[in-house]
């Protein structure tokens, strides 16, 4: 038996005091009273109520190092990514790497492989097939049903995963952004009851009026804490924490979870509301085998420093040591390598945007505008303009001095024609940045000034079978991502100093962008307003069809 004293954070009776807590077998067997307990705060671990792991770049196991020094003991994690490029073999290929380190990972089965019917993808996984994940007592949740659409028209393959999930007694994950009124009624009305995508206000307090959890998410794109964090004051009962999208950077020098109370505490929030959205509301919602600090449960807790930095000196998972003094307590080991990638080198003519003739409509005197993609910084959504082109011996090319720019999209799964278009709010004054990151299919995706320097940069992943690439007049910096093109076997610090390198040289290009390789993967997503552009086109989120890119005057 060990012992832990300190300062007890209790959630239950929303009080802190001296004390001491007692573990044996992983469990915690004695909470007590002592009056001269060491200055340090003891709580119990944190939750991340949804993220993906692939985001980080690093496998589970890797992934588990960078988590367990944030203080995280669990997280809520969807294999969406590496699911929609190798389908059930690649969250068999999570769940084993999970497997080696002891972090709790509850994984879910994502419900939209692929996100919709209008891109590429490596595998589909239909009713049938989730209906079997589901049943798999390792797979714990129907993870974020993004298909509102087919929920709202009540599509029988949507509904049928819907109910696979009520078959199996399991949760469904939320994926809403924007959704409101009657639509929204109808959505919440097929049984989801979360949803991480909210981005003002007003949205995330009408879904929490009409029953809702919102998962009030801080990741490495989308930041939402700044709009969204009253609701943990009034409505401390419908809200969790979760960083949905973080980048390996992000981990490693901000935090997961202990970032977001961080912030709560700068806010003034209150700590016990703060806290109860941390992990009381995760693991209450999701049923998690994960410790509160009582007697009985599993001894899932941290120590941290103060209730204000929340640096965090000790992390404990039944009942051991993980982390502490900086250091992480256990050694992964080596990963395998699994990927899927077919594509072959493109060339400059097939980015070639040429105008032409007809239609009622003589483009080369009179070219009209094009739509064109508006990327923000820190959102998933993006909006759309009507601009007038840059033309240059009869082709529209990218015009960085109006910081509109070609963005370039073609499968990895075969050798289909690219798909171009245009965006703005990247800042490139020169060179490209491509990868195989590009949600939800990770397609490979490209944004630049030159058509040469696109091509260069795609034709390196290509080379590579998926990463991240940065160059310009053929210098290039690159992060080779071997499991699926999303993913590297090597450490979190190996990952993250390269990471950084090709931030810094996203930077000298450029761009002001915070995130910018975050950023580029969302401009594939088609589930997120307003525009996008996928490997078969040009996309309306809004109107869930194909646009053209040219709108006539």
């Amino acid at each position: 038996m060990k012992s832990y004293s300190g300062i007890l954070v209790d959630l239950f009776s929303r009080r802190l005091f001296r004390g001491e807590i007692r573990v044996e077998n992983g469990k915690i067997v004695s909470v007590k009273a002592k009056p001269n307990s060491e200055n340090r705060y003891i709580l119990p671990g944190l939750i991340d109520s949804h993220v993906h792991i692939e985001s980080s770049m690093t496998v589970p196991s890797v992934f588990a190092e960078m988590a367990v020094a944030c203080g995280t003991v669990a997280v809520v994690c969807d294999p969406h990514e590496i699911a929609n490029v190798m389908g059930e073999e690649g969250i068999d290929y999570m769940l084993k790497e999970a497997e080696k380190v002891p972090l709790k990972f509850y994984f879910g089965v994502p419900s939209c492989v692929p996100a919709t019917p209008f891109e590429s993808s490596g595998a589909v996984l239909d009713s049938r097939a989730v209906e079997s994940l589901l049943a798999r007592k390792e797979l714990h949740y129907l993870s974020e049903m993004m298909n509102f659409p087919g929920v709202i028209k009540g599509v029988s393959e949507v509904l049928a995963k819907l109910d696979a999930a009520r078959k199996f007694d399991k949760p469904v994950d939320g994926h809403a952004p924007g959704l409101q009124g009657v639509a929204l009624e109808k959505y919440i009305g097929a049984g989801i009851f979360t949803d991480h995508e909210a981005y003002s206000y007003e949205e995330a307090l009408e879904k929490i009026k009409l029953g809702m959890k919102i998962q009030i998410r801080e990741g490495s794109a989308a930041q939402n804490f700044e709009a969204l964090y009253p609701l943990i004051e009034e409505f401390p009962e419908s809200i969790m924490l979760c960083t949905d999208d973080a980048h390996p950077d992000t981990l490693l020098y901000e935090g997961q979870i202990d970032k977001l109370l961080r912030l709560g505490r700068k806010k003034g929030l209150d700590l016990f509301k703060l806290l109860r959205a941390a992990v009381l509301n995760p693991i209450e919602h999701y049923g998690l085998e994960v410790g509160l600090l009582r007697e009985g449960d599993p001894a899932d807790f941290i120590m941290v420093e103060d209730l204000e930095s929340f640096r965090v000196l000790s992390t404990f998972i039944e009942g051991k040591c993980v982390y502490e003094s900086e250091k992480v307590l256990f050694n992964p080991g080596k990963s395998p390598v699994k990927n899927v990638f077919c594509r072959e080198k493109i060339g400059v003519s097939e980015l070639k945007l040429k105008l032409k003739i007809g239609e009622g409509l003589d483009l080369l005197e009179k070219p009209g505008k094009i739509r064109v993609i508006l990327a923000h910084d820190g959102e998933l959504v993006t909006g759309q303009e009507f601009l007038s082109p840059k033309v240059e011996k009869g082709e529209l090319v990218s015009d960085p001095m109006r910081d509109l720019l070609k963005l370039v999209v073609l499968s990895r799964y075969d050798n289909s024609p690219a798909q171009v278009a245009f965006v703005k709010n990247f800042g490139l004054k020169k060179g490209a940045i491509a990868s195989s990151i590009a949600h939800d299919s990770h397609n490979l995706i490209a944004v630049g000034v030159k058509d040469e320097d696109l091509v260069s940069v795609i034709n390196k992943l290509v080379e590579n079978k998926g990463g991240i690439v940065v160059g310009a007049d053929n210098e290039f910096l690159d992060l080779p991502l071997e499991v699926a093109g999303l993913m590297s076997t090597r450490s979190g610090k190996e990952v993250v100093a390269r990471y950084r390198q090709l931030l810094a040289e996203a930077k000298k290009l450029g761009t002001s962008l915070k995130s910018p390789f975050m950023t580029l993967s969302f401009m594939s997503l088609l589930v997120i307003p307003e525009l996008k552009l996928g490997d078969k086109g040009l996309f309306d989120v809004g109107k869930f069809e194909f646009v053209k890119l040219w709108e006539a005057e």
